[in-house]
């Protein structure tokens, strides 16, 4: 059952983005190239989320042993983090979720370590996050929910690179994963018809070579079959009347005082 939230419990929800954000942003200015492992990036995103009062979405969640999610290069999504050092031209997916007061808030970034990667994998970080805001783009009351995987996929396509089939978008609120799931792949005009207070994780995966993935032994990371690149970009969105309001950003004000 897919769930309208009231603009006050979308404010709810901004809060709990807002923390998201923050964490994101810090994370990724802390990367050091030949020195920070995976296991350091859980660490910053524990004491991160604690530091802005909030709780892990993902820690326990079903099993899962972490604060954060860290896909590395081929790994897409749901990689444990471990001893592994990123070294220079890395491509780094991190994918972190917080509550504030009984609301979830969900976001991943993919960045390239060191701020350098390979040509091609800079491209794909760009095109993927821009495959992101086109399928935020759709998502506005009145449009089908399909409309959001299809605007995304033929950005992706027509760039000659390939979206995860297997794995999708989710709606969120009180809970991490709700009604409906959101595909970044579909024909238009399918699926339910999008309404002002529905809130959705977007979230689209994007591979340099073929859309096919596998899982690995210990159940959690998902690779490309090919062993290609791949990147990954969310951000939690709330439809309202006017269009989409993107939650898991730092506020406005805010982020003028940390870039002056």
């Amino acid at each position: 059952m897919i769930t309208k939230k009231s603009p006050a419990q979308i404010e709810k929800m901004r809060a709990a983005g807002a923390v998201v954000a923050r964490c994101l942003k810090e994370i990724a200015e802390n990367i050091e190239p030949g020195k920070t492992t995976t296991l350091d990036i859980d660490k910053m995103a524990e004491e991160l989320i604690e530091k802005y009062k909030a709780t892990s979405s993902f820690k326990n969640y079903r099993g899962y042993p972490n604060t954060v999610c860290v896909a590395v290069n081929e790994e897409v999504v749901h990689g444990i983090p471990n001893d592994r050092a990123l070294m220079p031209g890395d491509i780094v997916g991190i994918d972190l979720g917080a509550i504030v007061d009984g609301w979830h808030g969900d976001s991943a970034i993919t960045v390239a370590v060191g701020g350098k990667a390979s040509a091609e994998a800079m491209r794909l970080l760009r095109v993927t996050r821009e495959a992101l805001y086109t399928g935020i783009e759709a998502a506005r009351p009145g449009n089908r929910l399909s409309d959001i995987g299809h605007a995304i996929q033929s950005y992706v396509e027509k760039n000659g690179y390939s979206v995860v089939r297997d794995l999708v978008g989710h709606g969120i609120g009180r809970s991490m994963h709700e009604d409906p799931h959101v595909p970044n792949y579909g024909r238009p005009g399918k699926g339910v018809r999008l309404e002002e207070g529905m809130t959705l994780a977007i979230e689209p995966m994007v591979n340099i070579g073929s859309y096919e993935v596998e899982t690995l032994g210990d159940s959690w990371t998902v690779v490309t079959r090919d062993g290609s690149l791949s990147a990954h970009f969310e951000h939690t969105v709330a439809i309202r009347k006017d269009g989409p309001d993107i939650l898991t950003i730092v506020p406005a004000e805010e982020a003028l005082n940390i870039n002056g």
